[in-house]
């Protein structure tokens, strides 16, 4: 398995660019710490990009989009035939995405990374399959070792085309059927935990569906379990091509600078194997919104992480993200143009 590469350390962050990010916020025409959290985005963004005029304006977002075999256990409201109807909806502007990808001036891009759609016809589609699904992993491990490490090679590529394009922020998406079920058991594995805890209802299951559903995964995770020795074993045996396609692209990021924006639930624990896999990548990485999936809060606690905004949201596709966008957006905005109390002729604070 070709994975050499995760090893590499993430970028270290300017030391000095944020010690005068912190210093300049402390001059700005405001009390100290009035801004919240905004000011610590701002100071980290700052020392991320190596400037004291932290920008915003080029970001890319990419939908990694795959199939599970953990569909034939009954675990979605959906049919797995609308992964490939996504897709072809992605690929003509019609998702939640593609409209927040516009108003927010946003690059998308889509990668079948192992869907069962003939996604090679669909305009601007990427097709970079690790496979054409995974295996049913209450049966058998969902992927070899060769399609993980395509899958994460996948996200290793789609960092590579943002980095060539110049962008300065990375927002992955996902979307497949039945892919919170793998997320759902790859965050048990990940935190120990049973599925009754982590499992939720994902594109609509009713209480007795999440109820099967966890039963599905904790089976299938008491087949695997000699097996889940390390993240990426996790990832191998009950992960998605999109999930493996996240993580990888996450610690790509890490490693070449790029700050992220991640999502939720899926997104997250993709973030979290990402960390597990190199622990310093998590430097790199901001929380878009609080996902309504149970587990959420648990990945959160794992990450000890803050996500900016919580709107009840949980369809994925980095829709969370890009919604949160703005916010980054305006920290940036608010570090680099406001007035010091020095330019402006303010009265600093008394000593």
């Amino acid at each position: 398995m070709n994975t050499l590469w995760l090893d590499r350390p993430a970028k270290l962050i300017d030391q000095a660019v944020l010690a005068a990010a912190q210093a300049r916020q402390g001059q700005l025409t405001k009390p100290p710490g009035s801004l919240g959290c905004l000011e610590d985005i701002a100071v980290r963004l700052a020392a991320m990009q190596g400037t004291q005029q932290p920008s915003l304006e080029r970001v890319r977002i990419t939908v990694f989009v795959a199939d599970h075999g953990i569909a034939d256990e009954g675990v979605s409201a959906f049919p797995q035939a609308v992964t490939g109807q996504m897709i072809a909806n992605f690929a003509h502007g019609g998702a939640a995405i593609s409209v927040l990808a516009r108003n927010l001036g946003a690059s998308l891009e889509v990668v079948d990374v192992g869907s069962k759609a003939d996604s090679a016809a669909m305009p601007g589609v990427i097709v970079n399959k690790a496979g054409e699904g995974t295996a049913n992993f209450r049966r058998q491990a969902a992927m070899s070792e060769t399609q993980l490490a395509a899958a994460l090679q996948a996200g290793r590529d789609a960092v590579a085309r943002a980095l060539q394009d110049d962008m300065q922020l990375f927002i992955g998406g996902e979307m497949g059927i039945a892919n919170s079920s793998a997320a759902s058991a790859v965050a048990c594995a990940l935190l120990g935990v049973s599925a009754s805890v982590i499992a939720g209802p994902g594109t609509g299951l009713d209480r007795a569906g999440v109820v099967h559903k966890a039963k599905v995964i904790d089976a299938a995770l008491a087949l695997h379990q000699p097996a889940l020795i390390s993240p990426l074993e996790i990832l191998r045996h009950v992960g998605g091509f999109e999930i493996a396609a996240l993580c990888g692209a996450y610690i790509a990021c890490a490693q070449a600078g790029l700050p992220v924006l991640v999502d939720g639930f899926i997104a997250s624990t993709a973030a979290l194997a990402a960390q597990r896999i190199c622990p310093d990548v998590a430097a790199w990485f901001f929380y878009g919104h609080a996902s309504a999936e149970p587990g959420y809060v648990h990945l959160m606690q794992a990450l000890n992480a803050r996500p900016l905004v919580s709107l009840d949201m949980r369809l994925g596709e980095g829709s969370g993200a890009a919604v949160a966008l703005p916010i980054l957006r305006l920290a940036a905005a608010l570090h680099g143009q406001m007035a010091t109390f020095a330019e402006a002729g303010v009265s600093a604070k008394r000593a």
